[in-house]
């Protein structure tokens, strides 16, 4: 009988504050909030990464959204992401997302028909620079505005 437990999907998400050691300029910030999630599961494709991505974007107002392949150490395929920018008139990256590549999986002890799908994105660049309904805001429970 083995003595691990049967594998069950998961699903994690976190916002939190951020701070890099880096020069400031006009795209980055030194404190920043970032938003990650990964999802674990069997049979996940880059088609769900990208599902998850564009229903996230569309519900802060960005519909326009292209991705790039990217190279990050950890995933394998990786993309970056970017949204149309009505303001600028041009393409903006809005996010970093990919695959954990089977090799990172592996000393966690999970099985190895399981993928795993993860994204982080800054909070600020996709809340700041383009249409953003605060309406959302107030629908959502864990955020309230003081407004009935």
């Amino acid at each position: 009988m083995s003595s691990q437990k049967p594998f069950s999907p998961k699903k994690y998400f976190s916002i939190d504050r951020v701070f890099r050691n880096e020069a400031v300029d006009r795209t980055h910030l030194a404190e920043f909030h970032q938003i990650e999630g990964l999802v674990c599961d069997r049979g996940l494709t880059l088609c769900d990464l990208i599902g998850v991505l564009h229903d996230f974007f569309s519900r802060l107002g960005m519909t326009k959204l292209k991705f790039k392949p990217a190279y990050n150490p950890y995933t394998e395929p990786s993309m970056e992401i970017f949204s149309y920018h009505e303001g600028f008139k041009k393409w903006v990256e809005v996010g970093n997302s990919g695959m954990f590549r089977p090799e990172m999986l592996q000393p966690m002890g999970l099985p190895e028909d399981v993928q795993v799908i993860a994204w982080g994105l800054s909070l600020e660049r996709d809340l700041f620079g383009h249409k953003v309904d605060l309406g959302l805001m107030k629908k959502n429970p864990i955020c309230r505005l003081g407004i009935e």
